[in-house]
């Protein structure tokens, strides 16, 4: 295995088991590693600390294990079996859930993976060239940790891989069960109905991470007219609809997505529900003030790297003011941002901010976070990337 160096005092992080070693606290690497080659790490002193995917960039090294050997038959079963064995663990058992994230990045110990479970197919990204060499193995760990369960296995990191080296991005199906042929499930989560197509969809086809935020907005939603901004696929709008909102609005700005946003309503037998493909921002700055007394503002990451940090918190702002000022007198405006560069602290003072601008009382009840399949490395707090506020307006 290929050594890599690092200078003199640059070994704390990895001694505290974050997940990365950065190009910058490198001093030497012995040999010449190709992307996604297998590096082991040693401090200035000789030390061995870790092992994992070397790559091209900023974060150079990716840590796959502190201890075991990643280059065993067995890693990356006993990884995906570990996942496994927290989802089982945090999530509930009323059979009333099968879809969920069963590998979640550094919060699984396996930087650069992603895999999303959809009442048996397995949908993976790759994240780094690492991983992305690796999905053959991948695919055969997911076979025999679920053996008859597993449906099949879709790669699908063409759009995210931050990296081509010389690698053919095409997306594409690793393993299919004997009879298998869709490229779309009806899957269930906490018994809401929803159509999902990783094949054309976003992401992986659904935005998972939201389960428990939109399991608050049912709790809240009886009684109430909600509009549901940046609304994808509709998950929220049907958890509002299946829980006694008086009509829900739906916005988002594909035709594609609000396609499926009407099926998934015709999919639950739901009423009182307006689909708009529409740009969400300009929607929201035509509506009449007091028309909605619950509004779900949920944007796309607006910040995905450093740079971008000053403007997207200006248009956080913007977008949160427009909400707090929209909706009616004791009225719900739940706000989320995903962008992993704003961390909560940042995004709260930025709501703060947008409700001073309005001049209006508001009270947080609740600050919102990822689901329990999407879980957070206390050694890598860079995981806890979606954060929202569940806010009451007067």
């Amino acid at each position: 295995m290929i050594k890599v160096f690092l200078k003199k005092g640059r070994d704390e992080s990895l001694r505290r088991f974050h997940p990365w070693v950065f190009s910058g606290a490198i001093a030497q690497i012995q040999g010449s590693p190709a992307e996604g080659d297998i590096v082991a790490v040693y401090s200035a002193e000789g030390d061995y600390l870790a092992c994992g995917h070397y790559q091209v960039g900023s974060i150079a090294v990716r840590i796959l294990s502190f201890d075991a050997d990643p280059t065993a038959p067995e890693f990356w079963t006993d990884s995906i079996g570990r996942a496994l064995s927290v989802r089982r663990a945090a999530l509930p058992k009323d059979g009333m859930t099968n879809c969920f994230r069963l590998v979640h990045g550094e919060g699984d110990g396996l930087p650069g993976l992603i895999i999303d479970w959809y009442d048996g197919v397995c949908v993976m990204q790759a994240h780094s060239v690492g991983m992305f060499r690796a999905k053959s193995q991948i695919c055969e760990a997911l076979k025999s940790v679920f053996g008859d369960e597993l449906k099949a296995v879709y790669d699908k990191s063409s759009g995210t891989a931050p990296f081509k080296a010389g690698l053919e991005l095409i997306d594409g199906y690793l393993y299919k069960a004997p009879g298998f042929g869709n490229a779309e499930n009806v899957v269930l989560e906490n018994g809401n109905k929803f159509y999902v197509n990783w094949e054309e969809g976003q992401k992986t086809g659904f935005f998972l991470d939201q389960r428990d935020n939109r399991a608050l907005v049912g709790r809240y939603a009886a009684g109430r007219k909600v509009l549901n901004l940046f609304c994808y696929t509709g998950g929220f709008s049907i958890y509002a609809l299946n829980n006694g909102a008086v009509s829900v609005d739906s916005v988002d700005s594909s035709a594609k997505a609000m396609m499926m946003v009407d099926r998934n309503v015709a999919l639950n037998g739901c009423g009182n529900h307006t689909s708009v493909c529409a740009d969400a921002i300009e929607y929201l700055g035509k509506v009449e003030a007091g028309k909605y007394d619950l509004m779900i503002v949920d944007p796309p990451a607006f910040a995905k790297h450093r740079g971008a940090l000053k403007n997207a918190l200006r248009a956080y702002q913007r977008l949160n003011a427009a909400a707090i000022s929209k909706v009616a007198p004791g009225g719900l405006v739940f706000t989320f941002s995903c962008s992993q560069v704003v961390d909560k602290i940042t995004f709260a003072n930025t709501v703060f901010s947008a409700a001073a601008q309005t001049g209006r009382s508001v009270r947080i009840l609740d600050r919102l976070c990822q689901g329990a399949d999407h879980p957070v490395s206390i050694y890598h707090p860079e995981g806890e990337y979606l954060k929202g506020l569940l806010l009451y307006v007067e």
